[in-house]
Parts: structure tokens; C-alpha cells; sequence
């Protein structure tokens, strides 16, 4: 992506968090701080069901971006498994553990980042360039 056009995107996100300090409306955009409740959902808001999936170990599963969002939300997998996550939005974005045992660099459209669950626990993660798109995946 030109760096014209990240710049403008930059640009855009520092309006939009303006807005929404100011507006109230931080559920229509997908900039701002994150939020961190175990109900938090991504643009469409908290009362929007949570996409689920399940995968064995030693699978590798996919987990798309699109629309500012995470899809499956959240994925439950065994250890092992390597999940993809796929950008197919047309801006960048990142994925990164709240704990920080895992951190994509800013993935471009249709840039892949990959990861192998070795051990069991919850992993809630988001983007760090917009931190309202949250997801988790689960590993037993």
C-alpha cells in the first residue's frame, strides 16, 4: 500500500477518535481505546452473537479479517492446531495477544500471519491499529 495512502488512513483514524471522544457514537467506528469486558464485541457491538469454531489438533484453521472484525470471534481449538489469521480487508491490521505471546506485524490485504497454540488457555487478542476488534481463541 503507498504510504500516500496510509498517511491518509492515519489521518481518517485521528478524526474518527475525535468524533467519537466528542460524539458519544464510538460503537459506529472501529478506532479508539480498547475495551476490555468479557462481553466486548467488535463494530456491530456487544449484543451481536459470537461466531464460534472448533478445530482438533494438528489442523491448521483460518481465521478471517474483514469488515473490522475477527471471523470466527472466537475459536476453540486443541493444542497444537496453527491457526492463520488472513487479511482480507482492504486496510491494514494487526493481530496481538492482550499478553503479548504473539504480535503480527500490520498485515496488508491478503498478508497472512500464523500461529501454533502449544498449550492450553484462553488467548483474547486484538488489532493494534484498531483496538475495538477483539476476538479470542481457546485452547483446551
Amino acid at each position: 500500500m503507498a504510504i500516500g495512502v496510509r498517511i491518509g488512513i492515519a489521518i481518517l483514524a485521528t478524526v474518527f477518535c475525535a468524533l467519537t471522544a466528542t460524539t458519544g457514537l464510538e460503537e459506529v467506528f472501529a478506532f479508539g481505546a480498547p475495551v476490555k469486558t468479557a462481553t466486548s464485541g467488535s463494530i456491530a457491538g456487544p449484543a451481536a452473537p459470537a461466531a464460534q469454531a472448533a478445530a482438533p489438533a494438528g489442523k491448521v484453521v483460518e481465521v478471517k479479517i474483514d469488515n473490522f472484525s475477527f471471523s470466527p470471534q472466537t475459536l476453540t481449538i486443541a493444542a497444537g492446531t496453527t491457526v492463520i489469521w488472513t487479511n482480507r480487508d482492504d486496510i491494514p491490521h494487526t493481530v496481538v495477544s492482550d499478553d503479548k505471546v504473539f504480535k503480527s506485524k500490520v498485515l496488508d490485504t491478503d498478508e497472512k500471519f500464523t500461529y501454533t497454540f502449544d498449550k492450553a488457555g484462553n488467548f483474547p487478542y486484538f488489532c493494534s491499529v484498531h483496538p475495538k476488534m477483539t476476538a479470542k481463541v481457546i485452547v483446551q
